[in-house]
């Protein structure tokens, strides 16, 4: 009986630790480390099957994730737009293949559902030379990806390395098609990136805190600065809407994502249209609809140092 409780014993520990197939635990293809808590199951899974694709550098089934009929892929920093599945499989089997095993892109943070969603992911070294930590906003329909169009830092992935991929200014897309899914996103997030844009844009720093919960985070990513709670958001918000791109003036162009999180596209205030030109916002909501995390992206490698340091310094309370 003792031999046997031992053996039955030695089993079930050999089955929980994922070897009683005679092999080690298999390791996951990318880190698991995605926040879907504001996303939809549909669109936690179609994006999962995504980047796993991606990240294994299989064109064919990154390409399944695409419209055939209707499609905008828009690098919106280095102004690379491609408007056909033709174009998009053109630069994936130009990249792919020369690909290290080591070479991954992953998810850190889905926002929306099936319709349309704002998704943060990371591009590693491998791929285009340096890191990429982007936020995407991406509209679907009938389970294909119809619109994609990312946004990043180019300070963070390398200056002059962004300054090389870059199209030049007289070549760069005005174009991004907004008009191809202008009501993917849900009421909701429609709603509240409308009204908190709506204070931005005319430096309402006490409206646009209205819209935060008391606990709220204000993050972004190309300045890395993050403010913690209402009140310290609103008191930045009022030494930097004036200043930032997102800021006064600045213009509300596309919105994406579903009741619980999603976010929006914007042209920069007039003072950085010929520059940085456009940005991303992303925003999780509480069930009160109330924001509890606002991050941010632009391209920061279109200023001057100065000027990023003097937009650094703002966030000092």
């Amino acid at each position: 009986m003792k031999s046997k409780i031992i053996i039955l014993t030695a089993a079930i520990a050999l089955a929980s630790s994922g070897l009683n197939d005679g092999g080690a635990q298999t390791k996951p293809l990318f880190p698991k480390v995605v926040d879907t808590t504001h996303a939809t199951p549909k669109a936690a899974e179609f994006f999962d099957s995504f980047f796993t694709a991606k990240s294994r550098h299989e064109v064919d089934a990154t390409m399944n994730h695409f419209s055939t009929t209707t499609l905008t892929y828009i690098d919106a920093t280095l102004g690379w737009p491609l408007y056909t599945h033709d174009a998009l499989k053109h630069v994936f089997m130009q990249y792919m293949p020369k690909w290290p095993p080591s070479g991954l892109s992953y998810p850190t943070l889905i926002l929306g559902d099936e319709h349309s969603a704002l998704v943060a992911f990371t591009d590693t070294p491998e791929l285009f030379g340096g890191e990429i930590r982007a936020l995407a906003a991406i509209d679907i329909k009938d389970g294909e990806v119809i619109r994609w169009i990312d946004y990043w830092d180019g300070r963070h992935f390398g200056a002059d390395l962004a300054a090389k991929l870059r199209t030049p200014a007289d070549k760069f897309p005005t174009d991004f098609k907004e008009s191809m899914a202008p009501d993917n996103a849900a009421p909701t997030i429609r709603a509240v990136a409308g009204k908190l844009h709506g204070a931005f844009a005319s430096d309402d720093a006490k409206g646009a805190a209205a819209l935060f919960s008391s606990d709220a985070v204000y993050e972004d990513m190309t300045l890395h600065t993050r403010m913690r709670g209402r009140l310290a958001i609103e008191r930045y918000l009022g030494r930097a809407l004036s200043k930032l791109p997102a800021g006064a003036g600045s213009s509300l162009l596309h919105v994406v994502g579903g009741d619980r999180g999603g976010g929006y596209e914007w042209q920069a205030a007039p003072a950085y249209r010929a520059t940085v030109r456009r940005g991303i916002t992303a925003l999780t909501l509480d069930h009160d609809s109330k924001i509890t995390f606002l991050t941010t992206v632009w391209d920061g490698a279109m200023i001057s140092d100065f000027d990023i340091r003097a937009l650094v310094l703002l966030s000092l309370d």
